[in-house]
Order: C-alpha cells, then sequence, then structure tokens
C-alpha cells in the first residue's frame, strides 16, 4: 500500500516534468563571464535570438520563385512570435535626399517582381552595389540569399518558442519547398536548441526500451524463469516512474543529463536483483523453507547491496559540490533515485515472493551450470599462477594509459555532441560554409564616455579591430558600428561603392551632421550602440573548432584588443554564446576532477572504517583508479575529448566498480576469520564465491551501459561506451588484480588487528552470495 501511495504521489508530479528550453550554462551565476554576459544582455538585448533562412539554389533568381521567397518573408513577419525580419523583401538601402540634407531609407523592390530583366537588376544592385549587407544577407561568390528573423526575446527561453519552430515555422518552410522544389537551409541558436531538445525527448523513451530489453533478455538468460524476470521489470519499472516524479517535484527541467536518469535506474536496478533473487534461490534450494529464505534475504543480502548502493549513489552525489546548477542537478536526482531503486528492490522482491508459491525445480537449474567452473578456474590458475604476468600487464597497461592521458583535448563546442546525421546539423555546416558559422561572438567596447562611440578616433580604433577579425578565418565578417558610418558615407557620395570607407576627419562633420538629422539612422544605431553612445558591441560568428583552435583566436583577440584600446580610454571585453560554453567547459573539468577526487576520498573512509589499514585502503583502491586511467588513456589514443558528457564517465564508474571491491574484500574478511588466517585458501575461497555474481553483474552493466551507443548524440555515445569499457575493465581488476595483490601482500595486511572487529557486517558469514554456483549437481 505505502508503495503505491507513493508511487501514485509521484505519477501525479509528472505534470511539473519541463524540458529545458534555455542553453545549458556551465558556469555558477557569479562567475565573471556570466556577469559579462548578463551586462552584455541587459544593454543589447538576447544575442541567441536569431534564425537564418538560407538558399543555394539558381533557381531562386526567376521572379515566380524570387516572389514566393519574399511572400515567405512576409509571412514570417506576420507572426507574433517574430520581433523583426530582414530579408530582400523588406531590404532598404540608405539613400541621401539632398532637399532636405538628410538620409532616408528606401527600399530595395518596391512591389513583386514581374519580369526576369527586372530581377536581373535588382540582384545585381544587391550584390556589387551594396557591401553593407554582403555576409549578412547574400554570399556574392555562390550567391546564396538569406533571410534573417528575429525571434521576440521574451519567448527565446520559453515553450512559446519550440511550439512556434517546431509547428508554425516548420509547416511553413515545408509549404515553401513543395510549392517551389528548392530546399531551405534553417539554423541560428533557437532552432538548433530546439531540435536538439526534440531529439533529447525521442531519445529518453528510445533508452527506457532498450534498457528494459537489454536487461531483462540477459536476466532471463542468467536465471531462465519468466517470473523472476518479470518481477524483476516491475521493480525497474516503478523505478523509473519514481524517476520522473521526483524530478517533476524538485521542478528540474529535463536536460541532455537529466534524460539519462530513467535508463540509469533501470541498469543499476538488475544487479540489486540479480542478488536478491538469487540468495532466495539459493536458499529455497537449500532448506526448502521460504519464510526463512524471505528473512536471510533481507537480513544478509540486504545489508551488501545497501553498502554498494550507497557507494554507487556517493558517486553520482559528489556532482553535488560543483557550482554548475547543471551537474549539481543530475546528482541530486540520480543519487536519490539510485537509493531509491534499493528500497524498492529490498521491498517488492520479498514481498511478491511471498504470495507466491516456491521455485520449482526446473527454476533452480540456473545455479549449477557448470560454464561457471570453467570462468572461475580460469581466474584462479592466473592469480595462483601467473601474478608476475599480472602484475607486468598492468605496469604496461598503466605505461601506455599516461602518455594517451597526455594526447586528449579538451573540447568546449557546445555543437560537437549534436546528431551528425540530422538535417538541422547538415544546416549548421551550410551556413559554416556560406556565412562562416552560426555560433555568435561579442565584443563589447566601452569607451567611458557619453558619444565617445562616434567619435572618429574610436572608430578607427574599431575599423582596425573589425581587420583582425577578418583575417582569422573561423570568424565571420565582424558587424558593428563602423559598417553603419561606411554606409552612410557611400550613401552621401550617391551610392558609389568604392566610399563604402570610414569619413576622413574632414568628411567626418558634415556626414555625420546628416546622420543625426535622419530618423532611419537612430533605428539602424540602436542595434549597435546602447542608448548613451557610450557603448557599442562588434558581432561576428565562429565556426565549429576545435577548443585549442578557440583558445588561440580568443588570444589572439584580446591581444590585439589590449594594443588597438588603451585601457586608461576604454573598456573593453568579449562574450556570446560560444566563448561561454567554452569557459564552462574548462571550469566543468576542473570541479570534476574535484568531484572525482572527493569520491575516491569517500570509498578510501569506507575501507579505512571496514578494515582500519592503510595498506588495505590502498590495495581497494588500485584495481579501481587503473581502469579509470586505462580509460583516459583510451580516449587520448582514440581522439574522444573531455567535455561535459565524457567527464561524467569518471565518476560514475569508479561509483559502480567499488561495488566488486566491496563484494570481494567483505568475503575475504570473512574467511579470514573463518580459516583462522590462511590467506591462501581465504583468497581463492572469496574469489570462488563472489566472482560469478561480479560477472553476473558487470555483464548486465556492461550491456546496460552500452545501450546509450544507439543515441544520435555524440556525448551521449561516448558516455556508455566508455562508461562500458571501464566496468569491464574495473571487473577483470577486481577478479585478478585484487587478488594477486592480496596473495603477494599477505604478510603485510592479514594481521588479526585489521580484522579482530568488523565494522559492517556486509555479507553473511554462513551463507556467501552465489556460493552454490560452484555446487555439482
Amino acid at each position: 500500500m505505502l508503495i503505491g501511495a507513493v508511487t501514485l504521489f509521484l505519477a501525479l508530479q509528472w505534470e511539473n516534468m519541463r524540458f529545458s528550453n534555455s542553453q545549458a550554462n556551465l558556469l555558477p551565476d557569479d562567475h565573471p563571464v556570466n556577469l559579462e554576459y548578463r551586462d552584455f544582455l541587459s544593454q543589447f538585448g538576447e544575442e541567441g535570438n536569431t534564425i537564418v533562412f538560407g538558399i543555394n539554389d539558381s533557381s531562386l533568381f526567376n521572379p515566380d520563385n524570387f516572389n514566393r521567397w519574399n511572400k515567405l518573408s512576409k509571412q514570417l513577419g506576420a507572426f507574433p512570435e517574430i520581433d523583426f525580419v530582414i530579408s530582400t523583401d523588406n531590404l532598404k538601402e540608405l539613400v541621401k535626399d539632398k532637399e532636405k540634407e538628410e538620409f532616408v531609407l528606401r527600399p530595395l523592390i518596391s512591389s513583386e517582381v514581374k519580369s526576369q530583366k527586372e530581377l536581373d537588376s535588382i540582384t545585381h544592385h544587391l550584390f556589387q552595389e551594396l557591401p553593407f549587407y554582403e555576409d549578412l544577407l547574400y554570399n556574392k561568390e555562390t550567391r546564396t540569399i538569406r533571410t534573417v528573423a528575429n525571434l521576440d526575446k521574451d519567448i527565446v527561453n520559453t515553450s512559446v518558442r519550440k511550439d512556434f519552430i517546431l509547428k508554425d515555422l516548420t509547416n511553413l518552410v515545408s509549404d515553401f519547398e513543395k510549392e517551389t522544389g528548392m530546399n531551405v537551409r534553417v539554423s541560428g541558436m533557437p532552432y538548433i536548441r530546439t531540435m536538439n531538445s526534440q531529439n533529447i525527448i525521442d531519445e529518453i523513451y528510445k533508452f527506457i526500451l532498450a534498457a528494459l530489453a537489454v536487461t531483462s533478455l540477459i536476466f532471463f538468460f542468467f536465471f531462465r524463469s519468466l517470473r523472476a524476470t518479470l518481477i524483476s521489470m516491475g521493480v525497474v519499472v516503478i523505478g523509473v516512474m519514481w524517476a520522473f516524479g521526483i524530478l517533476g517535484l524538485l521542478q528540474y527541467e529535463i536536460t541532455v543529463l537529466t534524460a539519462l536518469i530513467p535508463p540509469l535506474i533501470i541498469v543499476i536496478g538488475i544487479p540489486n536483483c540479480i542478488f536478491l533473487i538469487n540468495k532466495y534461490q539459493q536458499e529455497v534450494k537449500k532448506h526448502g523453507n521460504q519464510a526463512l529464505s524471505l528473512q536471510r534475504v533481507i537480513s544478509k543480502i540486504g545489508n551488501a547491496t545497501l553498502m554498494t548502493n550507497v557507494t554507487t549513489a556517493s558517486g553520482f552525489a559528489t556532482f553535488i559540490i560543483t557550482d554548475s546548477k547543471l551537474l549539481a542537478e543530475f546528482g541530486i536526482v540520480a543519487s536519490i533515485n539510485i537509493l531509491c531503486i534499493f528500497i524498492l528492490s529490498l521491498l517488492i522482491i520479498p514481498i511478491v515472493y511471498s504470495f507466491m508459491s516456491l521455485p520449482k525445480t526446473k527454476h533452480l537449474k540456473h545455479l549449477n551450470k557448470k560454464w561457471i567452473d570453467t570462468f572461475v578456474n580460469w581466474m584462479e590458475n592466473i592469480v595462483r599462477d601467473h601474478r608476475i604476468g599480472v602484475y607486468v600487464t598492468s605496469v604496461l597497461l598503466l605505461v601506455l594509459s599516461i602518455i594517451g592521458i597526455y594526447q586528449i583535448d579538451i573540447s568546449g563546442s557546445p555543437i560537437e555532441d549534436m546528431p551528425k546525421k540530422a538535417e538541422f546539423f547538415e544546416d549548421i555546416r551550410f551556413f559554416e560554409k556560406e556565412f562562416d558559422g552560426i555560433m555568435p561572438v561579442e565584443i563589447v567596447i566601452d569607451s567611458k564616455r557619453p558619444n565617445g562611440i562616434m567619435k572618429p578616433t574610436t572608430l578607427k580604433r574599431i575599423d582596425r579591430l573589425g581587420s583582425v577579425v577578418e583575417e582569422i578565418p573561423e570568424l565571420s565578417k565582424p558587424v558593428s558600428i563602423v559598417n553603419l558610418v561606411k554606409y552612410s558615407k557611400q550613401a552621401f557620395y550617391n551610392g558609389i561603392p568604392k566610399y563604402y570607407q570610414l569619413p576622413t576627419s574632414q568628411e567626418n562633420n558634415f556626414i555625420m551632421d546628416m546622420a543625426r538629422k535622419s530618423s532611419g539612422n537612430s533605428d539602424l544605431l540602436k542595434n549597435f550602440v546602447d542608448s548613451t553612445g557610450q557603448t557599442a558591441r562588434m558581432t561576428t560568428f565562429m565556426r565549429d573548432v576545435k577548443t585549442e583552435r578557440m583558445e588561440d583566436i580568443e588570444t589572439k583577440l584580446l591581444e590585439n584588443i589590449e594594443k588597438i584600446f588603451p585601457s586608461e580610454q576604454y573598456s573593453v571585453y568579449m562574450t556570446g554564446s560560444a566563448l561561454l560554453f567554452l569557459k564552462g567547459t574548462k571550469y566543468l573539468v576542473k570541479n570534476l576532477v574535484l568531484s572525482l577526487a572527493l569520491a575516491i576520498g569517500l570509498i578510501a573512509l569506507f575501507m579505512a572504517y571496514l578494515f582500519r589499514s592503510f595498506r588495505m585502503i590502498v590495495i581497494s583502491l588500485i584495481p579501481n583508479l587503473l581502469p579509470l586511467l586505462i580509460t583516459a588513456g583510451v580516449m587520448g589514443f582514440v581522439g574522444v575529448p573531455i567535455k561535459p558528457s565524457t567527464i561524467l564517465v569518471f565518476s560514475i564508474a569508479f561509483g559502480i566498480s567499488v561495488d566488486d571491491t566491496i563484494h570481494f574484500l567483505a568475503k575475504y574478511r570473512q574467511e579470514l576469520m573463518a580459516n583462522q588466517w590462511r590467506i591462501k585458501k581465504s583468497v581463492y575461497a572469496a574469489l570462488r564465491e563472489t566472482g560469478v555474481s561480479m560477472f553476473y553483474t558487470s555483464i548486465v552493466l556492461f550491456f546496460g551501459f552500452s545501450v546509450f551507443v544507439i543515441s544520435n548524440f555524440g556525448g551521449t555515445v561516448a558516455l556508455g561506451a566508455l562508461v562500458s569499457a571501464t566496468l569491464l575493465f574495473a571487473m577483470l581488476a577486481n577478479l585478478i588484480l585484487l587478488p594477486s595483490l592480496l596473495l603477494s601482500l599477505e604478510r603485510s595486511i592479514a594481521n588479526k588487528e585489521v580484522f579482530k572487529k568488523p565494522q559492517i557486517n556486509i555479507l553473511p558469514k554462513e551463507e556467501p552470495i552465489l556460493s552454490e554456483y560452484n555446487e555439482e549437481e
């Protein structure tokens, strides 16, 4: 009844679940980079609210298709979610009104294009005589045309944006493509974030189904019991329901990380069921008393699974200490749910079995499989006769891993993990090729005095910086107040393109006087300069580049900023979502190294409490740290970078793999006391009796985490593959390296003082876990 009530309560919380509508911010709110970004947003508004539409198709330049393209722009502008649209339809050129001595904005196209000759004239004028719009609305070399739509900044980080893009905008573009047969490319940060989050939503259900299918098949293969399989599936399904309910209760957004929690619960919950059901079946086979069997399951195995679940939860809980809201929420929800799945399995399995008849003989046959003996004998043989080979192999792997670690890169690209085969990702590459990127980088120049930006010396400095930006191939042509001033001079000289340049000191006064009289100019001006005329922005867009190159670009720009803008006269900083993500990734790496160190410290404390021996702490950590180093080395050799998704591997894998160590050492301690401190006998007995359970659970975890490989997201694929590989390495280290160390160092560590007063009864003295695997039929 209690479980049913809690499940119902948490199911009611599902309505509070919501998917993340904002870009993941990996930095704490009070970080200087975040403060600068918020200052920029308060001055110039949302920078990530632009959606771009592009066409590279010669058939666009016939009157019917061109008019239809312009109609698409009108339809976009009619939506309340769109703030404004810039396109060939409403493009205005700056011209000089000689009578009023002011600049006015005149439409490029006043009505529908009626002939090919008229269209050719318009496109020639646009491509050859309006350099202000080059790389903003067109690429002169490839004749690609672009339309820019700015979303209402109030809806950019809300679900309204998602609904508008997935329904209205997608339908609008689809209708255009059907009518014209042309392919429209769509991109921009709001569009990318929407399509990306939709992929995350689609994958949650795919992961849950895949995890259930894989784990249930493996479970059935081990137990050959449909009843046991259904009971276990029931436990993890309720666990998944609780996971969604806890997300809703805490009102956390579902992000790319929290979306992994439901399948994680399935993968981690099944080993609990294996231990509990297997112990129940062992007890039934031994004496046939159902009540006594269930009692021993709870009192004996319950303790063991509690400690292993606590260590796993602690691996996730270490994320809570990071200042990143994204990671802290993931750590809180994951650790709570791991403990919940333990409670569910410990309550549901004994309760359900208490209402059922005893397992039939056919359900107990799996306890006598002969191939298990072959596997255990192989391990025992290696530990007994090939310890030197084990150590040599371990040292070689360690050396190779260290070499690989030095080759690891850090990735700070917000689009690297996105699904490469998705249409929206191909569109990103299209705009990178045609317009040099879609990730905004902003440079903010504060002249420290009102109207200081419009001073000729300041404009020349901004122009010099613009030239530096243009020299960097990974950055797009910058847009700033300088472009508008150059355009004003061109307009002053009757639109002659060669005058698209900064005014001389003599020209500056009368051109600026004319500009000040012009209402149209003030509308354009507010996009580049704040209301006081003191602060200006320069916007450029960055391609998707490696972190190292991104840092080189940042360093080069900062060096030139320092040279061009004296610090006593100007305050200049760089911001934008591309740099925010780079800084966030580097900050995250530092924090997660700390969280991993904390996880290791927590496990070391637990071992100290259990064994009260420094040597035993070291021995217990070696087989768990070596797999982490091997995985890091593999990452270096195969080119998997450190990024928000892959850095999670180490804390997660360490928290799970240390469970095997606890099982083995606790059993070893028990055997030592039972065998009057005879080391070899105790090690081999522990290896025989825990080796199979460790093998079974490791196989479940290996294949369970492998389901993430079916993801479309590169980071999730890497996470699944790396955790699976690490757990496989950890199983071998715990089954071969750990017993070898115990035998080699037996005189140093096997003394009665270490084990005389066990601190925690982790394993039963009478019935070791899965001991009956080795009985003869």
